[in-house]
């Protein structure tokens, strides 16, 4: 594990804290990787099944790296997209789709790519001390890990473009107001609160938690009819699961599920 990335797992958690805290955790290229990196390792981790992800210090993070996305700037469009934009768009894209649920505790600031990974990932839980911002056109660039595409679907399209084209730093507060996180809480209890929350999840099936992070993502920016077909491939997937019989044995006999290989969320592994 890079120092860039720490991880520690407790139980059916892990917690990945991006670890640059004298640069405000801005998102070098070997931070994205070592990101990109952890997140291929808990795929496969049969531990783990939940994932909480912060940053140290006073950010969760700054954003990209400006002097070294400015040296690839420097060596020219084809560097700088291959360099900056595809690792940055491949990151959001791996926490977006990722099958084990990802919440973000926004300890600080969140700028840039930091609030593009905030976007991108499914849950997410701010500090009341966090701050939010889309500063990129200040630099004379659109965001480019996906933040034109993703906060006008979390936002809509006009208080969107509000903070893409002001640059204008934003409260908590109006985060959740626009749908960027699920709740605000005191800065001392942002851990605890996202440990909470992803623990009232991990008691379901596995399976299902994972067939919903995947209806939802992949259908929520089709047409209904489309959309539709996404959630029935996924129920499908379950229908002859050990886990949907469960589901439905326990419901008949008013007992609590027990899941084939379900993970205590809080024993020590």
């Amino acid at each position: 594990m890079s120092d860039h990335v720490l991880q520690e797992i407790d139980g059916a958690v892990a917690t990945l804290t991006l670890n640059r805290p004298d640069k405000l955790n801005a998102l070098d290229y070997a931070t994205v990787d070592a990101l990109l990196a952890a997140l291929d390792r808990i795929e496969d981790d049969g531990r783990v099944r939940g994932i909480i992800l912060t940053g140290t210090g006073r950010a969760f993070s700054a954003g990209g790296d400006i002097p070294e996305f400015s040296r690839s700037v420097a060596a020219g469009p084809d560097a700088a997209l291959r360099d900056f934009v595809a690792r940055g768009q491949r990151l959001t894209a791996r926490i977006e789709a990722f099958r084990k649920p990802i919440l973000v505790a926004v300890n600080g600031l969140a700028y840039g790519g930091g609030c593009e990974v905030t976007e991108a990932a499914p849950l997410a839980i701010a500090s009341e001390l966090a701050v939010f911002a889309k500063p990129e056109i200040r630099l004379g660039m659109p965001p480019t890990f996906g933040g034109t595409q993703r906060l006008p679907r979390l936002a809509g399209r006009k208080r969107a473009m509000q903070l893409l084209l002001t640059g204008e730093s934003f409260t908590p507060a109006r985060a959740l107001e626009l749908g960027l996180v699920n709740a605000v809480v005191p800065h001392e209890e942002l851990l605890p609160a996202a440990r909470a929350l992803l623990e009232r999840i991990l008691v379901h099936s596995p399976l299902t938690v994972a067939t919903i992070l995947t209806a939802v993502t992949r259908g929520i920016n089709l047409p209904i009819a489309e959309g539709l077909l996404v959630e029935a491939e996924q129920f499908a997937r379950m229908a002859p699961t050990a886990d949907l019989r469960e589901g439905l044995d326990a419901w008949m006999a008013r007992r609590t599920p027990d899941y084939p290989g379900l993970w205590s969320v809080g024993a020590n592994g």
